[in-house]
């Protein structure tokens, strides 16, 4: 049996590659180099490369509401991306294509639809993308996180699998750092590659965070340690990235975690059951990255900030959710439903039955 998966969202596919395991041969089609630096391995590439899994770059191009130069370069790369994933499908023979979403994931499920290969799609987040709702009409199965999702596909596609996530998330295994804890742990993202615009609202309250409690910053390709006067420095800890198997441990000492609102994200925290200050994504698609920020907000297990609000506001909010803290752990009671244990064996056990039947 051959499984090819494909699509932007990297952690559920990652989790459905673990639970996959030894049971299917595994392809997966993405971007094997970084977007911005074509010199640097891309972040997906390197993750599936540690699971030995076989990886084939696709180069294919998206559509944008602007138009310029790069857009239009973008738009050659379209029929690039159709041919060659018409090359990796004859070749490779795949008996079924599981597709998370995004412009990578759409000339492999056009043309495996094309192919008469049975196509699958996961969706992460509440409001579908137009790659998904376009690909949902050739999908055989949709999976998707949210209820509310059911809206923008056919009834009997859907299976309410939930959201996957890694088991490398879930548990304590690689300690990227050593300290005491003697003061409320603050653990900063912006997703797997930074964000600038949380970057800075840090940068400016940093020092005042630092005097209360310790801050673990993902910084993307931002470092802003060498700002800092030396008492301060040993309670910040910024780092470019943090893997799978480190981030089970940042969750663990976290009391508080600031960050986008991505699904992955929300899945995540509920899972860890860490109270979050959500920094929704302003142009993400359809504002869903608002509409699950106040998932957290109206069950009083986090709190909602504008990224265009002063950086004093940030700092001021942090101290009310700490103050409180115990409160808005008690109230995950409210978002259990959300988050569904077996979300990537409901995704793999019907791949693989599929495929048998």
């Amino acid at each position: 049996m051959k499984i090819l998966i494909t699509g932007g969202h990297m952690s559920p596919a990652l989790a459905v590659i673990d639970e996959i395991g030894s049971r299917a041969d595994i392809i997966f089609v993405g971007k094997k180099y970084d977007p911005e630096n074509e010199k640097t391995f891309a972040l997906e590439y390197r993750e599936v490369a540690k699971k030995n899994v076989l990886f084939y770059n696709l180069q294919t191009g998206r559509l944008t509401r602007l138009f310029n130069f790069k857009s239009f370069i973008n738009l050659l790369k379209i029929p690039l991306g159709f041919y060659q994933a018409l090359r990796i499908l004859i070749k490779e023979k795949p008996n079924s294509i599981l597709s998370f979403g995004g412009y990578i994931g759409f000339p492999v499920c056009l043309i495996g639809f094309l192919l008469k290969i049975p196509v699958y799609i996961h969706e992460q987040t509440s409001k579908p993308g137009l790659t998904n709702r376009i690909t949902g009409l050739l999908a055989k199965k949709i999976f998707i996180s949210f209820e509310e999702t059911k809206k923008y596909f056919s009834p009997e596609k859907i299976i309410a699998s939930g959201n996957p996530v890694r088991k490398s998330v879930l548990k304590v295994s690689k300690k990227p750092f050593n300290f005491l804890k003697n003061k409320p742990v603050i653990y900063i993202t912006g997703g797997s590659l930074g964000s600038h615009s949380i970057n800075n609202k840090i940068k400016e309250i940093l020092p005042g965070l630092l005097e209360k409690y310790i801050v673990i910053h993902q910084t993307g390709s931002r470092i802003i340690k060498n700002i800092l006067p030396d008492k301060l420095k040993t309670t910040y800890f910024p780092r470019e990235h943090f893997f799978a198997d480190e981030i089970g441990y940042i969750y663990s000492i976290s009391d508080l975690v600031i960050g986008r609102s991505g699904a992955n994200t929300l899945f995540e925290l509920i899972a860890w059951k860490k109270p979050a200050i959500l920094i929704p994504l302003p142009w993400s698609a359809n504002q869903e990255q608002l509409g699950q920020a106040e998932i957290f907000q109206k069950s009083g297990t986090g709190e909602i900030f504008d990224q265009n609000n002063e950086s004093k506001n940030l700092l001021n909010l942090v101290d009310k959710v700490l103050s409180d803290i115990d409160n808005y752990k008690n109230n995950f009671k409210n978002v259990e439903l959300f988050y569904k244990k077996n979300a990537a064996q409901t995704i793999v056990q019907t791949l693989l039955s599929s495929i048998i039947s």
